[in-house]
């Protein structure tokens, strides 16, 4: 992964800025379809910290999603209040504890296997809640009452006022984005993209490959569970649907598209996508034909997506800039693309010397 250029890391502050704004402006609609792609964004960079450095695709994702929201319901469904701190934690305390299980049973496996055992999983807690008329079946489970953010007898956020809603989900978006960025700042985020890039020389130095697989893992499933919680809270409502194959698939297609390995990609596609699926269908009733020849197009003709063309861009006009400014004396190097870390040392990723972010 590259380093934030200065006009990506200027272009991510303008977007945070634009949508902290945005809801002066907008309308109560759009304001509430912003909301749903940043919960889906923290889907998506969650499944990003698994394909794009970890090097695990899994196509079970999605069970994380749908077990977040399914534990507030199951828990909360009947509760005239709600508590928000005790209904988090819980919520994050069993994704993980399901994410460890299902990750300790899976990363034996690797290749197509283990994509197989992350969908088996998913389809398993999917026709669980289906064929279960307890947990409401295929219609799902409603909820009547939001969470209070208190501390003491003080309220800090109305989370039933939709505006307030949208700021709780960006701080969650924001705050999401700079906890993986420090973890994969740290060894740990070293180690896990030398897994990526070369395991066999990363386990010949020494490391635990299994735990390091695991961790990633398990942190990837509890922040998905998060953006069910935060997606339950805001619909009010919880569907086996949650948790499909087709779920998993389009957090995939966002990751693809935005740009794997980059954090902020990621964001970036689950914006595109969302909005194409409101706008296309304007003008043409097979906008679904339309939006596929839109994927197969950036897949062909962008393969690092769209956060590799935002990189492309950059390193022109830096190197631009920077050979007038030197009077064309010393061409800029450029940035190593991920898929050029196979031939780097992977010693030199796991001791630091690589810049993560």
């Amino acid at each position: 992964m590259q380093k934030l250029t200065r006009p990506i890391l200027v272009l991510l502050c303008l977007g945070v800025v634009s949508l902290a704004l945005f809801p002066l402006i907008g309308s109560d609609f759009y304001v509430g379809l912003l909301t749903k792609i940043m919960i889906l964004a923290i889907f998506a960079v969650s499944l990003d910290l698994l394909i794009g450095f970890t090097g695990l695709i899994s196509f079970g994702h999605a069970a994380f999603f749908g077990i977040g929201g399914y534990v507030l319901a199951i828990f909360f469904q009947d509760a005239d209040s709600i508590n928000y701190w005790t209904a988090l934690a819980l919520v994050l305390c069993c994704t993980a504890l399901v994410a460890l299980i299902i990750g300790w049973l899976s990363i034996r496996a690797s290749g197509v296997y283990f994509i197989m055992l992350t969908l088996a999983f998913a389809q398993m807690f999917y026709y669980f809640f289906f064929e279960s008329p307890y947990y409401g079946g295929d219609d799902g489970i409603f909820l009547f009452s939001k969470p209070e953010v208190n501390i003491g007898s003080v309220s800090l956020i109305d989370l039933e006022d939709e505006h307030s809603f949208y700021y709780f989900v960006l701080a969650w978006l924001v705050a999401v984005y700079l906890f993986l960025n420090m973890i994969l700042r740290a060894p740990f985020g070293h180690v896990i993209v030398a897994i990526k890039a070369n395991e066999q020389r990363t386990r010949a130095l020494g490391y635990p490959l299994q735990r390091y697989k695991l961790m990633s893992f398990v942190i990837a499933g509890t922040l998905a569970g998060l953006a069910g919680f935060l997606e339950a809270v805001h619909t009010g409502y919880v569907t086996p649907a949650y948790m499909g194959w087709h779920e998993s698939g389009i957090a995939m297609v966002i990751v693809i598209l935005g740009g794997m390995g980059t954090l902020f990609g990621p964001i970036i596609g689950a914006f595109v996508i969302v909005l194409l699926q409101d706008y296309l269908p304007n003008l043409t009733e097979h906008w679904q034909l339309l939006m596929g020849a839109i994927i197969i197009a950036v897949v062909l003709f962008l393969p690092e997506g769209i956060a590799g063309l935002l990189y492309r861009i950059s390193d022109r006009l830096f190197n631009a800039k920077g050979s007038a400014s030197a009077d064309n004396s010393i061409a800029d190097v450029p940035l190593a693309r991920p898929e050029q870390s196979l031939n780097v040392d992977v010693r030199e990723s796991v001791s630091g010397s690589k810049s993560y972010e």
